[in-house]
């Protein structure tokens, strides 16, 4: 991790298993994270934040900071995975910011987008690390 960056964890997720695997070796080239975590589905993200609720006591690499996180997925897309966001507690949720990573450029997509709080940016696939260093996390 650099000492520039106060990021512990990221969660990765995306339906696409190369896509997860390119960005997992960018974020940890980068130093961007101490702790990666991928999964392909919104679905499994958000039962991985659900079992870290449940914990009394949870370590804070646990806790994401940053999630990179695809809006077409099957079974829960994106945006549902950012609505169900509102079903965990704070100490979960609280200072973790949403990167969307997609290959739609879709006006109507980024209008939604912007609906919510925790999106802080919103990025065209592929991830590289100008678009990484770009973030300025």
């Amino acid at each position: 991790m650099s000492d520039s960056s106060n990021t512990r964890c990221v969660l990765l997720i995306d339906d696409n298993e190369v896509d997860n695997m390119i960005n997992n070796r960018l974020i940890e080239k980068q130093g961007l994270a101490s702790h990666v975590y991928t999964f392909t589905s919104g679905k499994g993200g958000l039962e991985f934040l659900k079992n870290i609720d449940k914990m009394d006591d949870f370590p804070p690499e646990f806790t994401p900071d940053i999630v990179f996180l695809d809006i077409n997925m099957p079974i829960m897309n994106g945006f549902s995975f950012i609505k169900s966001l509102d079903k965990l507690s704070d100490r979960v949720t609280e200072g973790m910011r949403i990167v969307l990573l997609t290959q739609s450029d879709s006006a109507q997509d980024i209008k939604e987008a912007r609906k919510f709080e925790k999106v802080i940016e919103y990025v065209v696939k592929p991830l590289n690390a100008e678009k990484l260093k770009a973030l300025n996390f």
